[in-house]
């Protein structure tokens, strides 16, 4: 079972169990909606503990769970009421969704980056005042979304989150550890708070980083924020206040328009290029839709700006930053690039089922969506390398359908995964004209060995920077491929770089990349303005094509000084050159450093891996303690701590952590991919099959359930319990005492794979 699936069904479980839940006379008869019927898994090769989860309890805001390994604490903290004993455990742990009392959700969008802070309190409202029990953090992000810190306070402790390098390890040998925290489908983080009290509150603030998708003639920006019925608090004395802030710098010189908003913001500022809203309101419920948001910076034309900043003082790197960038416009009505495409599909064993079935969709929209006189090509490789033609082929209906039919008849995932020989043949196959742009598409899930022998090779191929020189962009799917190879290889074919985590978000990550790279407006763009400086460095070290659905930006570092107006340069698809004036302005309302860091971090961290470079490592660590951006060399740890914390934004990177002996450090593990996983790609694991679990089961639980399985698969329990009514009282008292014995065992917690009869019988008795 998925890390989603246990989730969702511990979440269930969460919600039957707080049916045990008296609020008084006022309160409602039952404090959660009776859930779908759950269903036994018909595969014969599934356990009996697999089941079919009809329902969908995946968190789509930030939320608290209360952990709960004991039914017999669940109660309410305020009103005592008489509860039946319930014997045996919840394994895995049931999650009961908290009642929250209050959020504020502010938002900072700057260019394509939107840096998020949810700050909520919860109310541990199911737990009898007298226990503890722990609490799970859940922090769902928006589009590749990256946690930047949390900050938790209960009533016994505070925590907080920190970057360290692993030489700071060394300084924590006297401090108790721990290891914590994962990432869920849907971009999700989870962790843990420990002993938290019945009754009392839990004041959680959540910061990430996620990036705004650009759309029409302007970026819009979708953050989790639906929330459940369950978590608004019975109580009618409880006063529940719900903020929003938003604040918009575009980065432009021109006004900016709102276009949708879905919540009732109230404009509280407006200057140019930049705008401010807020929202704040009691409210009888909680958000029931996302923080969508969307506003125009373009004009009719391909227009740009280039945003210019001094360092800081503490600053590692003194040089003066800049970050340049071109938007489409709304007027795109100019001839199109033909086009010469390849499409590299990875057919290894770990691609089978909906990875490989959802490209195979994916690639052939993509097909229908080429112009007349448009040429294409598909590769397939697993080890050998298969190929629809011989040669480019134009995009006719006729072509296209025989390609589907091609697919669907030789696209089997099996065999090992080999990407040297087919990128080989796609370079060897495009740019034989003059007059078309090439496109390659590499689509995998694994990583290979000779991986910087592939760059290198590409390096040689595709550094001309003509037109028919190949655009090669990469898709990644799962975690076992290397990241950074893909997207060192894009930056060396001048495309873009896309991933998929999950299964789930495969379709429409790979529709847009391909929708986006299949319609170039302006290639081999140039920026006059750089050749004319002392020194600098460009992140990512190409310039990429303009697309016409998405926006060129690129930053770096630079010694010397921009003049006013600098001329961005780039080829038009009738050949004729486009030059665009673009205006220098000082971004002194902007913190560009942090607005650039992941895509800097990204870039060296890359270049790092390719040259093996152990000074490029270090400097990619620093820059990551410096603007609070987790990267591949450094970590992040959740430092519990007895006393008052500091804020996230008031840590410095540079501050050593204090000798506390009321410290206990948690590493925050899963929140980088990491460079492939070689041995999983040659055993053809398929994506996602390293889920991280709930909880941890023990070998005696395993052994015991595993017994009290196969007698739950043999009996209908409903039954067994009507048969029980029958017998003479001996029998009753020989059973009676085998169930005692079988719950120090733990192993009446077996509920949990019981069929949906039982289940509801049980769960009803609470």
């Amino acid at each position: 079972m998925s890390t989603g699936d246990e989730f969702s069904r511990s979440v269930d479980m969460g919600l039957r169990l707080s049916k045990r839940i008296y609020y008084g006379k006022d309160g409602p008869a039952t404090s959660a909606p009776k859930q779908p019927s759950m269903e036994k898994s018909l595969s014969s090769s599934s356990s009996a503990s697999s089941l079919r989860l009809p329902y969908n309890h995946h968190p789509t805001a930030p939320m608290v769970y209360a952990v709960i390994t004991e039914p017999g604490v669940v109660d309410n903290p305020d009103i005592r009421s008489y509860q039946p004993y319930v014997y045996g455990r919840c394994n895995p742990p049931a999650l009961i969704p908290l009642h929250m009392i209050g959020v504020v959700l502010k938002v900072e969008c700057y260019l394509d980056t939107a840096v998020v802070t949810v700050d909520g309190v919860w109310r541990v409202h199911c737990l009898t005042s007298s226990a503890l029990c722990d609490c799970r953090v859940v922090v769902p992000m928006g589009e590749q979304g990256s946690l930047l810190g949390v900050e938790v306070e209960t009533t016994r402790r505070s925590y907080f989150t920190r970057l360290i390098t692993p030489e700071d390890e060394q300084d924590m040998n006297d401090k108790e550890t721990t290891k914590d925290g994962f990432l869920m489908k849907g971009n999700t983080y989870t962790f843990q708070v420990f002993q938290v009290e019945g009754g009392s509150n839990i004041h959680v603030k959540a910061r990430w980083a996620q990036k705004m998708s650009y759309q029409g003639d302007g970026f819009c920006l979708c953050v989790p924020f639906t929330y459940p019925v369950h978590v608004f608090p019975v109580s009618k004395k409880v006063s529940c206040t719900e903020k929003i802030l938003l604040d918009v710098n575009s980065g432009t010189y021109g006004a900016v328009t709102c276009n949708i908003a879905s919540h009732p913001l109230k404009e509280v500022k407006r200057r140019a290029g930049q705008l401010s809203f807020s929202y704040e309101a009691e409210v009888l419920k909680w958000s029931t839709q996302d923080f969508y948001f969307s506003y125009s910076v373009c004009a009719n034309e391909i227009f740009g700006g280039l945003l210019v900043q001094r360092p800081s003082l503490n600053d590692y790197d003194q040089r003066d930053m800049f970050c340049f960038y071109l938007f489409p416009g709304v007027n795109q009505s100019m001839k199109a690039f033909k086009k010469e495409v390849v499409f590299i599909i990875d057919i290894s064993g770990s691609m089978r089922d909906e990875p490989l079935v959802k490209t195979k969709y994916e690639v052939v929209g993509s097909l229908w969506k080429l112009n007349q006189g448009d040429m294409f090509n598909i590769l397939a490789s697993n080890g050998e390398t298969k190929s629809f033609s011989s040669s480019l082929e134009y995009a006719t209906e006729e072509t296209i359908t025989n390609a589907t039919e091609w697919m669907n008849a030789n696209l089997i995932a099996h065999g090992g995964t080999n990407l040297m020989l087919p990128l080989k043949q796609a370079v060897d196959m495009v740019g034989k004209t003059s007059d078309c742009i090439p496109l390659i598409f590499l689509i995998t899930d694994g990583a290979v060995e000779d991986e910087r022998d592939i760059c290198n090779m590409m390096k040689c191929r595709v550094g001309n920077g003509q037109l028919n020189s190949p655009r090669i962009h990469t898709f990644g799917i799962g975690s076992y491929c290397n990241h950074y190879f893909l997207q060192m290889l894009a930056n060396i074919g001048r495309g873009y770089f896309d991933s998929a985590l999950d299964v789930d978000s495969i379709s429409i990550r790979m529709q847009k990349l391909f929708d986006n790279a299949t319609a170039p407006l302006l290639s081999n763009v140039t920026l006059d303005a750089l050749q004319n400086l002392e020194s600098h460095e460009l992140f990512p070290f190409r310039l990429p094509d303009l697309l016409s659905g998405r926006p060129l930006i690129v930053s770096g570092r630079f010694n010397g000084e921009f003049p006013d107006i600098v001329k961005a340069r780039g080829l038009l698809a009738d050949f004729n050159t486009r030059v665009i004036d673009v205006k220098v302005m000082k971004a002194n309302d902007m913190p560009l450093e942090m607005v650039c860091a992941r895509r800097e971090i990204a870039t060296l961290t890359a270049q790092a891996w390719l040259d093996q470079n152990t000074e490029l490592e270090q400097k990619v660590a620093k820059m990551s303690l410096q603007r609070g951006i987790p990267s591949e060399y450094t970590l992040m740890i959740l430092v519990q701590h007895e006393n008052v914390k500091p804020a996230i934004e008031s840590v410095s990177p540079e501050e050593k952590h204090t000798k506390s002996k009321n410290q206990t450090i948690t590493y925050m593990t899963n929140l980088n991919v990491g460079f492939g996983n070689i041995i999983a790609t040659i055993e053809n694991l398929p994506p996602g099959i390293q889920d991280l679990k709930l909880s941890e089961t023990g070998t005696m639980m395993k052994a015991a359930s595993s017994c009290w399985t196969m007698f739950v698969d043999r009996f209908c329990c409903r039954c067994f319990i009507q048969t029980c009514g029958h017998m003479n009282d001996q029998c009753a008292v020989v059973l009676t005492q085998l169930c005692a014995a079988l719950a120090c065992f733990q192993c009446l917690s077996c509920c949990c794979d019981m069929c949906d009869s039982c289940a509801e019988l049980c769960l009803d008795c609470l």
